[in-house]
């Protein structure tokens, strides 16, 4: 009877117990980012808008930017810097859309007229309804408890109304306002101003009777049109 031979053993090979076979070239290590930072950033904006930061979870947070919250930390930092980079970036925006109107040449009355409609635009955007103004709807709740976001918002009212005070300054020395003008008071008025409309914006008050507003408070800064 003929025994059959068995196939010979792989010689000098260790044996190799546990390791997964490899098939199609190696593992790569890691995943792919699956999100752009600044296109998550715009969601967790738009989120804080809305609903303020206390509001806001970060279930919430991890929904809206479609990442999780490792991810998220990983990213922005916890909640409370998410928040705040969240806040840096509005300024930056409404920053740069408000900035060619205060340094462009122009009657100081239309200046103020399309300063107030850029405004108005930004207050009243939102897929769901006007979200208003950042910093007067929800960063001034938080400046209370948090020194740096109080900080931030003081420096974004003194900026605007730097920004104020100097087109009243400009408008005053072209013989636009008269010798008894105050341009830093008129700013601050101008300044309360803004943040009227961004406040009864985000009560939904109609966009023809912010106008309005805006209207009677020109009127009463620089006088009525003749």
């Amino acid at each position: 009877m003929v025994q059959k031979s068995k196939p010979p053993a792989a010689a000098n090979q260790p044996e190799r117990r546990g390791e997964p076979e490899r098939r199609g070239g190696p593992k790569r290590r890691g995943r792919p980012r699956a999100y752009e930072p600044d296109i998550a950033l715009g969601k967790a904006l738009d989120l804080f808008r809305k609903q303020g930061f206390a509001a806001t979870s970060l279930d919430d947070l991890s929904a809206a930017t479609g990442m999780n919250r490792p991810s998220l930390y990983g990213a922005f930092g916890d909640k409370r810097e998410l928040y705040i980079k969240s806040y840096q970036r509005y300024r930056d925006e409404a920053g740069a859309a408000m900035v060619a109107i205060f340094r462009e040449e122009m009657p100081l009355r239309q200046r103020l007229e399309r300063i107030y409609a850029a405004a108005l635009d930004i207050y009243l955007s939102g897929d769901t309804g006007p979200r208003g103004c950042f910093t007067v709807v929800t960063a001034a709740s938080e400046a209370v408890g948090d020194p740096e976001i109080r900080a931030m918002v003081l420096d974004g009212l003194t900026e605007l109304d730097k920004a104020f005070a100097s087109c009243f300054r400009r408008a005053k020395e072209k013989g636009e306002l008269p010798e008894s003008a105050d341009p830093f008071a008129l700013a601050q008025i101008a300044s309360a101003t803004i943040h009227t409309i961004a406040i009864r914006s985000r009560a939904r008050v109609p966009r023809k009777e912010l106008e309005a507003i805006v209207k009677g408070a020109i009127d009463v800064m620089i006088g009525a049109k003749g």
